[in-house]
């Protein structure tokens, strides 16, 4: 049986650059996989290439066993993923809740609008921002924004959900408040989840199984402990050899 997402030997350059060279990776259902890596990893590009933003040089993506590599992004989030952005582009002029609607309505179910309405209620209450339905989706702030960026994903009912630095930017109570939140999804709709954070403690409390980055290649794979205790991952991202025990034990 296949995984959901299956990514094989991905590759990208642009010019003389290479972005991405040779990524391999695979998410089960259900599962939490973080991403990591240094500034300029090659992490954002990676999301590109899996949901059709641009299209690789080599290797193959597969969702549920189909083959979407190279598929525009609207027909890659027809069968089952969704993506949120590092810098959240909510349509300021509507409510909160038709900004969900037009989610629900354009995912992979599709919704007709009532459906899709509803939808839109339900991914409001796991992010909790119901009480903000009515308000302009402009008037919110960043950590709201954020979450409205989270729901409107999630409202289409997708497999694959990516999370593209949803901490960045927050305070402490806020970000507590998005931990909770990205829990909460995977505990009440089973949507996998593949997300890229730079707070370690996150990171490592959230995932499943983590995949690191550096200079556009995989450098390692593993469990939160695996990849806490690799000394390959310590030098070239986490620098701190006592990081590691302190993240575990936080864990």
């Amino acid at each position: 049986m296949s995984a959901l997402l299956e990514v094989e030997h991905l590759g990208k350059r642009f010019g003389g650059v290479r972005a991405v060279h040779d990524v391999s990776f695979a998410i089960e259902e259900g599962q939490i996989f973080g991403l990591i890596g240094p500034n300029g990893a090659g992490k954002t590009t990676l999301f590109n290439l899996i949901n059709g933003v641009i299209k690789p040089d080599t290797g193959r993506v597969a969702l549920q066993g189909e083959a979407i590599t190279g598929m525009a992004p609207y027909s890659v989030v027809h069968r089952g993923l969704a993506r949120t952005h590092q810098i959240v582009k909510p349509l300021n002029d509507m409510t909160v809740l038709d900004n969900v609607i037009v989610g629900a309505c354009f995912g992979p179910q599709k919704l007709k609008l009532k459906e899709a309405a509803t939808a839109a209620r339900d991914s409001l209450k796991t992010v909790e921002l119901i009480d903000r339905a009515h308000v302009l989706a402009g008037t919110l702030n960043l950590a709201g924004k954020k979450r409205l960026e989270i729901a409107r994903a999630l409202a289409g009912q997708p497999r694959l959900l990516l999370l593209d630095e949803t901490l960045a930017g927050l305070n402490p109570t806020e970000a507590e408040r998005m931990i909770a939140v990205v829990r909460r999804i995977r505990e009440e709709s089973g949507v996998a989840i593949l997300m890229i954070e730079h707070l370690m403690q996150v990171i490592m409390s959230l995932s499943d199984r983590i995949m690191v980055l550096n200079f556009g290649e995989k450098l390692a794979e593993g469990t939160p402990e695996e990849i806490a205790h690799d000394e390959r991952v310590i030098e070239a991202y986490l620098g701190d050899p006592d990081l590691a025990s302190r993240l575990m034990e936080q864990k």
